[in-house]
């Protein structure tokens, strides 16, 4: 990560970042030993923490930096990743700052091929995508982590040792102070792609890496054009390669372009060949007025992954389980959508609502998800930075087919992310077949607009029934006399073709909104059997 020269690291345009001391020797007697600590206060880190203290959770992050990353890094925010914001209470800052799109635009030499448009209407919630600087993500994230009782949060602290220990984990801990231990039943490594924690542990991850190398700079500078994705292949600011804009908050532009085989990585980097570089694209928008640059950075596409996201009392959550291709906005989203899985996962467990059992069903789930984005992010990769000779004749011919035929520029559409199904999952029942259409068992619950609020509003904090019917509803209260555990809602009729619910129909929805199943008609005795097998529990009336 480099900045112009003069500047250091943390010297921005646009952002102050806050500087935190290491934790004081009060501190760190008052407490050494907790239910969950947390490696890494990135954004991975500090949602996972959120979400179990939204089970009630207490867990201790540590992290060896004296504040936020620096750079802007991940900036794109997908519409599932503001769900997991609002159910942890944090996404009204985002909402503010964060800039929401739902189109983007390809151009061949110069030429547009193709216009895609994400889903999106005035009745959802949440626009598709949003562009928000990583520095940013933290600071909201931390203005929720630093208000919460249930998390500490240890700065200039490195885990230099993860040992198992009977009924838990130790960890080393080396501050500006000195060298001691903490005990935790569990560990989470949300320490990054470059996971220390990972590396103690004997795990390395395994896949694919794409031979595409792209600089990322960010310059700030007054361009009306409106935020949408924009992708440049075969420009003449860059022949035969791509360039990605991307507009942000601050007046703050991304743009990623492709390096050539033959210019080395360290040249490439140069100040001065990045700013002419950067002078190239913006002649190529028909940008001439004034720009600063920001920040720069060097990045290839890898489809790297864990086989298993698990070890023993140790979690990988994030990027210290899986690296992805940036392109489709996979990578950021898919770590917040791991630490929200394992996030209530644990809580449950901890709290004695769920069987141990259900941590299983982790890497099953999360492992999927990452295998999912790999097949969509490859074929985006593989269109972005061909990684042959026979891809690049392919993707070459598929653009120049597309400057007189609309079918073929669909092909350069980077399919952005979308939740996972989790079908299959040890946590999910078997899908009801008498449904004809709706969204399946594992799959993301669907938000409606009802008549005063949004569907997603009515869920409780665990698991939550969704009845069509106000018999069935009054049964499985009846039937379930811990209301912490288990919500009903009954739905009206109006929102029963979303569902392909008749009388009597049910979804039993999980505290990540994923629906855990589902029935056509089902009694009240068979919600709560079926909330017993999700979550390997037997004492639930």
């Amino acid at each position: 990560m480099v900045r112009p020269a003069g500047r250091s690291e943390t010297d921005s345009l646009y952002f102050t970042y806050p500087h935190f001391d290491p934790p004081s020797a009060a501190q760190k007697n008052a407490q050494q030993s907790a239910a969950v600590a947390i490696v890494g206060a990135g954004p991975i880190g500090m949602t996972t923490a959120l979400a179990l203290a939204r089970e009630g959770v207490r867990s201790v992050l540590f992290d060896n930096k004296a504040t936020f990353n620096d750079g802007s890094r991940a900036i794109c925010i997908a519409r599932p990743s503001f769900y997991i914001l609002e159910q942890l209470g944090a996404v009204a800052p985002f909402l503010e700052k964060a800039l929401g799109w739902t189109m983007g635009r390809t151009f061949y030499r110069g030429q547009k091929i193709l216009e895609f448009h994400m889903p999106d209407s005035a009745e959802e919630k949440f626009r598709p995508m949003y562009n928000l600087q990583q520095q940013y993500i933290e600071q909201f994230l931390w203005q929720s982590v630093n208000a919460s009782e249930l998390i500490e949060t240890r700065w200039q602290s490195e885990v230099t040792h993860v040992e198992d220990v009977s009924g838990g984990t130790r960890l080393c801990i080396r501050d500006p102070t000195g060298e001691y231990h903490f005990d935790a039943d569990w560990t989470l490594a949300c320490d990054g792609a470059h996971s220390q924690v990972r590396k103690m542990r004997g795990h390395r991850l395994k896949g694919e890496n794409f031979e595409g190398r792209y600089v990322i700079a960010d310059i700030q500078m007054d361009h009306d054009y409106p935020t949408i994705r924009r992708a440049l292949f075969d420009p003449a600011c860059r022949p035969g390669g791509t360039v990605l804009i991307h507009r942000q908050p601050d007046n703050i532009w991304r743009i990623d372009y492709q390096l050539k085989d033959d210019e080395s990585t360290e040249a490439a980097i140069d100040e001065n060949a990045v700013r002419a570089s950067v002078a190239s694209v913006l002649e190529e928008l028909g940008y001439n007025g004034a720009w600063e640059l920001e920040w720069w950075s060097v990045y290839t596409a890898n489809t790297l992954a864990l086989d298993d996201y698990r070890d023993g009392r140790v979690f990988f959550v994030g990027d210290s389980a899986h690296i992805v291709p940036i392109f489709g906005v996979r990578g950021l989203n898919n770590g917040l959508a791991d630490a929200a899985n394992i996030g209530w996962k644990l809580g449950w467990v901890l709290n004695g609502k769920a069987g141990e059992t259900l941590l299983d069903s982790y890497t099953p789930e999360r492992r999927a998800a990452t295998l999912d984005v790999f097949a969509n992010a490859s074929k985006s990769a593989r269109f972005m930075t061909p990684n042959t000779h026979g891809w690049t004749l392919m993707r070459d011919a598929a653009l120049s087919l597309a400057l007189s035929h609309s079918f073929a520029g669909e092909l350069a559409n980077p399919r952005q992310m979308t939740a996972f199904t989790y079908s299959g999952s040890p946590a999910v029942l078997s899908d009801d077949l008498a449904f004809s259409a709706g969204p399946c068992a594992g799959a993301m619950l669907p938000d409606v607009k009802m008549s005063d609020r949004y569907l997603s509003e009515c869920l409780g904090e665990g698991f939550t029934v969704l009845c069509f019917g106000a018999e069935l509803a009054q049964g499985i209260t009846e039937a379930c006399r811990k209301e912490d555990l288990l919500t009903v809602v009954t739905l009206p009729d109006t929102v029963a073709g979303t569902f392909a619910a008749g009388d009597n129909s049910a979804y039993l929805v999980r505290p990540d909104m994923h629906i855990a199943g589902r029935w056509q008609s089902v009694t009240a005795e068979q919600i709560v059997q079926a909330w017993r097998d999700v979550t390997f529990h037997t004492d639930l009336v």
